[in-house]
C-alpha cells in the first residue's frame, strides 16, 4: 500500500517572510516527488486545508514561517503531539496552522501525523519577496523535508 503524503505551503506571499512556505512549495513541486506525494500552496487558504485534509493522508508535512525569537532563517522540525494541535477556540480563518487542524477535528476529520517544517523570519513587512536570510534557508529546507519524507518511508 503507497502512503499518501500531503506537504503543505501556508503563509501569505504579500508580507515577505510569510510567503516562506509557499515559496518552498512551488520550488519543491518543481521536482519528481515520491508516488503518493503532492505538494500544494494553500497560502492564506486555511479552509481549504482544512477540506483536503478531510480526505485522509498519512502524513502532513506543514512548512510555513515560525517565530520562536531564534536567529532569522533558523529551520525548525516540529514534532508536534495530537494534543497540541488541536486546541479549543481554533478559527479556521486565522492563518495559524493549528487552527486548521482544529477545524479538520470538528468537521469530524482525523489528524493525521503532522510533521512542520518552519522557517525564522527577519522581516514580515509589506511586500512579495523572501529576505536574502529565508530565501537562503529554502534549498536546506526542502532538504529538510526530503529526510522526513525518506525517514517516515522507513517507519
Amino acid at each position: 500500500m503507497n502512503r499518501r503524503v500531503l506537504i503543505a505551503g501556508v503563509g501569505n506571499v504579500f508580507f515577505g517572510d510569510d510567503g516562506f512556505g509557499v515559496e518552498v512549495v512551488r520550488r519543491l513541486s518543481a521536482e519528481p516527488l515520491p508516488e503518493g506525494v503532492r505538494a500544494l500552496d494553500f497560502g492564506i487558504r486555511g479552509v481549504h486545508l482544512a477540506f483536503e485534509l478531510l480526505e485522509p493522508v498519512d502524513l502532513l508535512v506543514l512548512v510555513d514561517a515560525i517565530s520562536r525569537n531564534a536567529r532569522p532563517g533558523t529551520l525548525y522540525l516540529i514534532e508536534p503531539d495530537s494534543e497540541s494541535l488541536a486546541g479549543p477556540d481554533c478559527d479556521a480563518h486565522a492563518l495559524d496552522p493549528f487552527a486548521v487542524l482544529s477545524t479538520v477535528q470538528s468537521m469530524g476529520g482525523t489528524l493525521p501525523k503532522t510533521r512542520i517544517v518552519g522557517c525564522e523570519p527577519e522581516d514580515i513587512s509589506q511586500g512579495m519577496r523572501l529576505s536574502r536570510t529565508v530565501q537562503s534557508a529554502v534549498g536546506p529546507a526542502i532538504s529538510m523535508i526530503h529526510r522526513v519524507l525518506r525517514d517516515e518511508a522507513s517507519c
